[in-house]
């Protein structure tokens, strides 16, 4: 049996490509969109992938299995939960698949996968046990999706804090119970493969190492460990979640219905100055830039967004860009690729044009336009706050609960954008969170959206340890 893991570094996602050797034959598990990865990785490997399946309705990333099924590739899709959470692109179309119930099977060559519904996280979850017949009757390990991670579990409160259903949260959290109670008699030596890693916001404690065990996670996962009694459990798990990221929602709609099928990736085009001038002025248009926050502070073009192409650029982007807006890049040309193949991963595929960071210099230098900067402050600024002034807190509610300036409003910085009629407009808006990151890119939001904005580009800690004790 061959078996590759993959990882995107920023949204801490895992797919699988796991192939036969002896007929040639692959499958993928859990694909993001940009297929083609797989399918290089398994020609290098000799194998063609002929299958593909998804552990559930994904929240997080536009999923690749569309893109597989308009291939002629074989699709498995689970039939478990409620009617609302189907895959409904698949019923009744004309693609080759399979949809599963808990305990059906299907072969790969020699490679055994046996579906096990293990709901919570969502209703129709489904995890994999993988058995290789040249091998073994027995399986290995489990494709575990988003049910059990490495120390963590799936948070069963998407369903209400992203995709808007009502009271669904503690009962999604003892449905998880009982899968935790099915997962506890798997036997310890079997292996784990989890569908996230560290950084992923469908869990809140997830690990950076890759696998584990069944035995390893049952005495070390502390959200299993929680599992002495259903009440306990549920009171842990739903307790500290981060709020998720507002594309989520429209993740999981997608998925339900069906990516939108493009072709490839987007092809942006290389703007001159004079089009860069038209596009910033365009109302339904939005110009994202990738560049550092202290590059970014020091010049931009009025109106933009921040959104540092590091680890947080799927979740800035995807908080702060609605789906029916046009967008331009201002990005290194050696980036483009990564940042198109990004943002393209989270279903937006309007990527019309782009410029550089020299060519935004050359903007203001030839006074094509204006360039503004960001209003940057420490900590101390916060001594000349009045009531003509309001202190915004960005960070997560978790944080802002140990510890925040006294008066201060909290919205995390991934809700910000539906929140933005909380935030009074007539009053200068001072903007903090644990180091500057997330107060940076909420700055720019802010001021985009006409509101005056002083940025504290500083550590928390400097400002607890001027408060008295």
């Amino acid at each position: 049996m061959y078996f590759k893991q993959f990882f995107d570094n920023k949204l801490a996602q895992y797919s699988y490509l796991i192939g036969c050797q002896a007929n040639g034959t692959a499958l993928i598990i859990d694909p993001m969109r940009d297929i083609d990865q797989y399918i290089d990785a398994a020609s290098d490997e000799n194998l063609t992938i002929v299958a593909a399946a998804d552990t559930h309705i994904h929240a997080d990333y536009i999923s690749g299995l569309r893109e597989f099924a308009e291939r002629g590739v074989k699709v498995y899709a689970s039939d478990e939960g409620d009617k609302d959470w189907k895959y409904e692109w698949l019923k009744n179309s004309d693609y080759d698949y399979q949809l599963l119930k808990d305990g059906d099977t299907f072969k790969i060559g020699n490679i055994t996968f046996k579906a096990w519904h293990t709901p919570g996280h969502t209703p129709e979850h489904l995890s994999y046990f993988i058995t290789d017949g040249a091998a073994a009757d027995e399986p290995m390990g489990i494709a575990t999706g988003d049910f059990v991670f490495v120390g963590d579990v799936g948070r069963p409160d998407l369903l209400e804090s992203a995709a808007g259903q009502k009271n669904v949260m503690e009962p999604s959290a003892r449905t998880l119970y009982k899968s935790v109670e099915e997962f506890k008699s798997v036997p310890e030596y079997m292996q784990i493969w989890p569908g996230h890693g560290a950084g992923s916001a469908c869990g809140k404690a997830l690990g950076a190492i890759p696998e584990s065990t069944v035995g390893y996670e049952l005495r070390y996962n502390n959200s299993l460990k929680s599992a002495t009694s259903e009440d306990n459990f549920v009171k842990f798990i739903l307790e500290g979640q981060p709020e998720p990221p507002l594309y989520f929602a429209r993740m999981k709609r997608d998925n339900k219905m069906g990516p939108a099928i493009t072709g490839g990736l987007p092809k942006p085009k290389r703007l001159t100055l004079k089009e860069l001038e038209k596009v910033s002025k365009q109302d339904d248009a939005v110009l994202l830039d990738t560049r550092s926050r202290e590059d970014f502070s020091l010049n931009h073009i009025p109106g933009s967004l921040l959104s540092t192409l590091n680890k947080q650029f799927n979740t800035v982007a995807g908080s702060y860009i609605t789906e029916d807006e046009d967008i331009y890049l201002v990005v290194e040309e050696h980036q483009l690729d990564e940042a198109v193949r990004d943002l393209y991963r989270i279903g937006y595929d309007r990527i019309v044009g782009y410029v550089t960071p020299h060519d935004v210099e050359m903007y203001g230098e030839q006074k094509i336009g204006p360039l503004e900067n960001v209003q940057t402050e420490t900590f101390e600024a916060l001594e000349d706050v009045d009531d003509d002034s309001v202190v915004l807190d960005v960070r997560k509610a978790t944080e802002f609960n140990e510890g925040h300036v006294e008066g201060a409003m909290n919205i995390a910085h991934t809700r910000l954008l539906p929140r933005m009629d909380e935030v009074p407009s007539d009053k200068k808006i001072y903007v903090h969170c644990q180091a500057g990151a997330r107060s940076a890119v909420a700055s720019a939001l802010l001021m985009k959206n006409g509101y005056d904005v002083v940025l504290i580009d500083d550590d928390f800690e400097n400002y607890k340890r001027h408060q008295p004790a």
